[in-house]
This record gives C-alpha cells, sequence and structure tokens, in this order.
C-alpha cells in the first residue's frame, strides 16, 4: 500500500449524526444517541528525570516531592478519560544512587507523582530501560503494578511479553503496544530477550493480528525512535511507521527526537479508524533540556466515538496543549514547572517568570503552534483561560 496522506477536508466527515427533533421519533432518537460512546485520550512525550530536577524535588535527605512540577497542568491530564506517557527513566532504588544521564535512576516518588498527575498508562520501551540492567526493569514493573499504573514495552517474562495489552475506556477496547530502536548499548539480560520489545517488523506484525484477534477495537502502537533534536521525521521513522500502518496500527505515537515533530494522517485500508494517526514526536513534557525547542512539550487529545450498535469506532476530534518548562527560582524556592505556554501569551498569571522566561515561553508556544497546525488548519490549540 502506498503511503496516502489523508486530506484535510475528509476529517470533518467523522463529526456529525444528525437527529429529528420530532416528539414522534424522540424514542428513536434517544436510542440512536444511547448507542454511542465518546471518550478522549491524551499522550504526551518524554517523561525525563535529570538530576537537577530531582535535586530541586528534594525535600529531606531522603525523601522527595515532584508533585507540585505538575501542579499547573495537572487538570488538563485529568480532563482526559485516558492518559499516556514515556517513562523515560527506571526506579531501581536508592540503594542503585539516584542519577540522571546518561544512566537514569530516580526516586519513586517520581511514579507517585506521575499517578498524582493523572497518569493513567506508561510506555516503558525506550534507550534507557537497561539504564540499571535487569533489576532497573523488574522493580521499576513492580512500582507500577503496586501502584495500579498500567504499562507496556518492558516485561517480568516471556508470557507476559506475549500477552496483549488491553485496556476498556468506557467500552472501547483498546491494545497497546510499545517498542525501541534500541538501549544505549546496554545489553539485553542473556536468555531474556522478552525484557523489553525492540522494533522488529515480525515482532510487531504479530503483536498487531493479536490484538485484532482479540478484539481490540483499537490498536496503539508507541514508537521510541528518531534522531535526537531533529524537528521532522527520518527515513528510518517513516519506513517503521509506514510498515506498521501495513500491519493495521490504527494509532502511532512516537518520542526520543526531544523536540516536537509534526502530526500527520495516512489512508488504510486495515486499519479500523477512517485513517492513521500519526505523531511524530511530542517533545519533552518533562526534563531538564533548556535549549529552545527542547523545552516544549504537548499534551495530544484524540476524541474518539463507537456507536455500540455497529462497534464503527471514528476520530471524532483533535486538539493539543503546547507546554513549557519553566526551571528557576520561585516563592517556593528551586522549582521545575510545566506550564501551559499559551496561558504566558494572554496574561500575566505567573510572577515569577523573568522578562527572558516570557519570551521563551512564547517563543515555544508560537514554535510548537507553527509546527502543528502548518499543514493541518484543523488542528486545534486548547484554550487556556485565566482562573
Amino acid at each position: 500500500m502506498s503511503l496516502n496522506k489523508f486530506t484535510t477536508g475528509l476529517l470533518f466527515l467523522l463529526f456529525l449524526f444528525t437527529f429529528n427533533s420530532s416528539k414522534t421519533n424522540n424514542v428513536k432518537s434517544t436510542a440512536v444517541q444511547d448507542s454511542i460512546v465518546a471518550i478522549t485520550i491524551s499522550f504526551v512525550g518524554d517523561l525525563m528525570c535529570h538530576s537537577p530536577q530531582f535535586e530541586f524535588a528534594k525535600i529531606g535527605k531522603d525523601s522527595f516531592n515532584f508533585n507540585p512540577s505538575f501542579k499547573y497542568i495537572r487538570k488538563y491530564l485529568y480532563e482526559a478519560d485516558f492518559t499516556f506517557g514515556n517513562l523515560e527513566t527506571v526506579l531501581a532504588g536508592r540503594d542503585e544512587i539516584f542519577s540522571g544521564y546518561p544512566l537514569f535512576n530516580s526516586p519513586d516518588e517520581y511514579l507517585l507523582a506521575l499517578k498524582d498527575s493523572g497518569f493513567d498508562f506508561l510506555f516503558t520501551s525506550n534507550n534507557h530501560s537497561l539504564d540499571r540492567a535487569e533489576r532497573g526493569i523488574v522493580r521499576t514493573l513492580k512500582l507500577l503494578e503496586q501502584n495500579k499504573i498500567f504499562h507496556t514495552g518492558t516485561f517480568h517474562s516471556q508470557p507476559d511479553r506475549d500477552s496483549i495489552k488491553l485496556v476498556d475506556i468506557k467500552g472501547i477496547k483498546v491494545a497497546l503496544i510499545s517498542y525501541s530502536y534500541g538501549t544505549n548499548g546496554n545489553p539485553i539480560p542473556k536468555g531474556k530477550s522478552f525484557s523489553i520489545n525492540l522494533i522488529q517488523d515480525e515482532l510487531i506484525k504479530r503483536d498487531i493480528e493479536k490484538a485484532k484477534a482479540e478484539g481490540a477495537d483499537l490498536v496503539i502502537c508507541y514508537f521510541h525512535i528518531g534522531n535526537e533534536y531533529e524537528r521532522f521525521p527520518n527515513n528510518k521513522q517513516k519506513e517503521t511507521i509506514q510498515k506498521t500502518i501495513d500491519f493495521g496500527a490504527d494509532l502511532i505515537i512516537c518520542s526520543h527526537p526531544h523536540v516536537i515533530q509534526p502530526i500527520e494522517f495516512f489512508k488504510s485500508t486495515k486499519s479500523n479508524l477512517d485513517s492513521v494517526l500519526v505523531a511524530y514526536s511530542l517533545g519533552n513534557f518533562y526534563s531538564n533540556q533548556r535549549n529552545r525547542f527542547r523545552d516544549a512539550g504537548v499534551i495530544l487529545n484524540i476524541k474518539l466515538k463507537k456507536n455500540i450498535a455497529t462497534n464503527k469506532i471514528k476520530l471524532d476530534g483533535l486538539d493539543y496543549l503546547p507546554t513549557w518548562v519553566f526551571k528557576g527560582r520561585t516563592n517556593l524556592g528551586n522549582e521545575f514547572l510545566i506550564l501551559p505556554s499559551e496561558k504566558g501569551t494572554i496574561d500575566s498569571s505567573f510572577s515569577f517568570l523573568s522578562e527572558v522566561d516570557k519570551f521563551k515561553m512564547k517563543q515555544s508556544y508560537d514554535d510548537t503552534k507553527s509546527l502543528l497546525t502548518g499543514k493541518l488548519k484543523w488542528i486545534k490549540t486548547k484554550r487556556i483561560y485565566t482562573e
């Protein structure tokens, strides 16, 4: 199948149902309406934890509080029925010594803050999955399960790897699969290739086929792939995504470049949706990377509808919230704060921002808006209102 980009106008065919308002048809209209299930799922990019982040979060010799970093963004994460992110660190415990780049190990409180901030599902297959070898994977999975956070990408065993992760979101059955381009050269445990999903065509194809055989309404594929700091996808990304579309994936979400890359749609005869949504990179949602483009992320909100009577599922809308990471001093001390960057362009709520901060925040917002709405004008930014 050739990779035909889905044209803008066709998307609007997804949206409207018309009901007769007369009393004689009221029962019929109500029945039709009741057969429709609508959900919103939200995705963010890389959830890093560099050493300055956990140093700023330290509240005692051996204790941390990351919750304040999410205080301005939490409500937007909670608006979705299900929120996803890429956990780009491991939780190997304090005995392993906490550290950032190049070998990450983050405090347990980091995961608690993610849960408290509204994350329901974390992808764990990325180039830092084996930063603390097998013990890092095992302990991270244990903590995710103890905290009832769904996950996929790294695994306890072969049966665990072979089982498709399915979540039921208000009656829509969603399958999640996740793969990484590599592990930074950190070796996969001998005899335990199941520990992490690497990008392999046959593996991806089998997983998608199994997910559909198990009744998934939607197959979401996450890839950790691409060239760092490049704002547009490379040929390898495109080739991998083309194959995955051909295998039958419905949504493809990617990260690793640490900058935002475009969103596109592709026509597919094998997708359960009218077209396959591809987000090439959602940037850095939370990190210590401070350069232009690297301090920006996005919350991507995807609205879906399923007709229970016909089992047909449709993309019903799409918007995004640009975000920017502040690092500096507030009246509470040194803080990392994820901010909705649009708010910085319409009011002066954040009194702790310097003029340089305000400039960078607005620059970040303009960069994101220009990139994501450049070709697809119908993608809307999520409006932010002053409280």
